[in-house]
Formats: structure tokens, C-alpha cells, sequence
């Protein structure tokens, strides 16, 4: 993680291997978990709304589409022409992964900023508590929401193929082996997959998002997020995009598989206690 985040702000080195020794040399050993408090503390609440909006979203979406089949859709006369309005081009997996990555931003970006800072700065944030003083002392809590915009901006394309991806690869998967459902193994491999290809697909608005966001540190900051990325091309040409991408996916897609593993797990047993009950 702290490896990732230096590389995808250009912080130090351009690759993994000098990223890490840079940090051993500057920081020592505990230099790599820069920043790990934090996020340990952001993951749990984030991941609990993003994945229970998901679910939410998702299940009433379903009941949506199904009762909207049952009857008629609404009309609307254009000249002679009657148009039939229909929910059926809608996917409930799509929308629901965009809102739960909507919900779980706005809902934790302070604690993303908190831990940005204190991976890539530790000697300007030494500890949580001095940076919480000293970011609200710089900015208020207005700073806890820097770079709030190009997060969500660059979050929608990554929760909506996140959860899309998982749920295509799922469905596709059993079909093909005439299955009902995944094995825990399965699971791991699917959420994986998942991972990767929305990170790839994502990541060079992370990059724009993560300079946005610690730009500030480093003495310059964009405007927006098209001046991040044209100053990436610019500075580092198009495989600037995606820096830290390597990194990126040895986090992710363990990470990413781990925690679909878990989740349909657990879901699996508070169901079947519900029948139970």
C-alpha cells in the first residue's frame, strides 16, 4: 500500500523495488506501514457501506424491474408515435456498484485523506493525531474533503465495473459449468479477476486523483483533473498513466478476492440462520 500510493503520486521511485528500498533507507523498516493505522480504520467502514449499498441497491433494483414487467410501461405520445418506456436496459448491478462507490466515498473521504498524508508525508504527519490538528488548522474541515470531485469522478468507472465485472464473471462462470454457485477458491479467483481489470481499467484517473489530492504537499497542485492528467503526459508521457500499476495490482487483486470471499461467506451463513429463525 504505502509502495503503491508514493508511486502513483510520484513520490521518489519509479518502480516497486526502488520504491521499497527508498523507504527502508529514509524511514527504516516501519516506514512500509506508513500510514497502516488509518487505513485499517478506513477500510472497515468503507467497505461495510459500499457493500451494503451494493446489496441494497442492487436487490430493490431486481424488485424494480420485475414489477415494472408485470405491467405496462408508462407512454409517451411523440407526434403519432407511442413510446413504451422500460426498466429492462437497465442494470441493477451497474447501478448499484456506481451508488455504493458514491455512498462509501462521501461517507469516508476524510479518513482517505487522513491516510494519503500520512503515507506519502510522515515527516510533515508524524501521527494521526497531528495530522487531523494540522490539516483542520491548514483548511478546516473543508480540507478533510480535498479533492472530493475528482474521487468521485474517478471512483464511479472503478465501483460500476468493480461490481459488474464480479457479478458478469459469477454469473458467466456457474453457466458455463452448469453450477448454481461458486466455491470459496472460485470466489477468490473471480474476485480477483474483478479487481484487476476495473483497476486497470481506472487507473489513470487514480493517478490524476492521487495527485490531486497530495499535490498540495509537494508544492504544486492542478486545477482539475484534466490539468493532472495532461501534466502526467506531459512530465512522463502516456506510460506515466499508469504508474504504480504493478503495485496497484499486487494490492488489489488479493485484496479484492479476500474480500468477496468473505462477504458471499458471510452472507451465506446470516441467510441461512434467517431461514433458520
Amino acid at each position: 500500500m504505502t509502495c503503491r500510493t508514493r508511486l502513483v503520486v510520484g513520490v521518489g521511485s519509479k518502480n516497486i523495488t526502488g520504491s521499497f528500498i527508498e523507504i527502508i533507507e529514509q524511514q527504516g523498516w516501519q516506514g512500509l506501514w506508513a500510514g497502516n493505522g488509518i487505513n485499517m480504520l478506513r477500510i472497515i467502514p468503507t467497505q461495510a457501506i459500499e457493500l451494503g449499498t451494493f446489496e441494497c441497491v442492487k436487490r430493490t433494483m431486481t424488485s424494480a424491474q420485475e414489477k415494472w414487467k408485470q405491467i405496462e410501461g408508462p407512454k409517451l405520445q411523440i407526434g403519432h408515435v407511442n413510446v413504451n418506456f422500460s426498466l429492462s436496459w437497465v442494470s441493477p448491478v451497474a447501478v448499484a456498484g456506481a451508488a455504493a462507490g458514491i455512498v462509501s466515498t462521501l461517507a469516508c473521504h476524510p479518513l482517505e485523506v487522513l491516510k494519503d498524508r500520512l503515507t506519502v508525508s510522515p515527516d510533515i504527519y508524524p501521527s494521526l493525531s497531528i495530522a487531523i490538528s494540522k490539516i483542520y488548522k491548514d483548511g478546516g474541515v473543508g480540507a478533510f474533503y480535498a479533492g472530493l470531485s475528482p474521487t468521485l469522478v474517478g471512483m464511479l468507472p472503478y465501483s460500476t465495473c468493480y461490481y459488474f465485472m464480479y457479478e458478469k464473471l459469477k454469473k458467466s462462470y456457474c453457466q458455463s459449468k452448469k453450477k448454481k454457485s461458486l466455491n470459496r477458491p472460485e470466489m477468490l479467483v473471480v474476485g480477483a479477476l474483478a479487481g484487476f481489470t476495473a483497476s486497470t481499467i481506472s487507473f489513470p484517473l487514480e493517478v490524476a486523483r492521487k495527485r490531486l489530492m497530495v499535490g498540495a504537499l509537494q508544492g504544486k497542485c492542478p486545477p482539475n483533473m484534466v490539468a493532472a492528467l495532461a501534466e502526467v503526459i506531459r512530465d512522463e508521457g502516456l506510460t506515466g498513466l499508469y504508474r504504480g500499476w504493478g503495485a496497484s495490482c499486487l494490492k488489489v487483486m488479493p485484496a479484492s478476492g479476500i474480500t468477496w470471499t468473505f462477504y458471499e461467506a458471510w452472507k451465506d451463513i446470516l441467510l441461512v440462520e434467517k431461514r433458520i429463525l
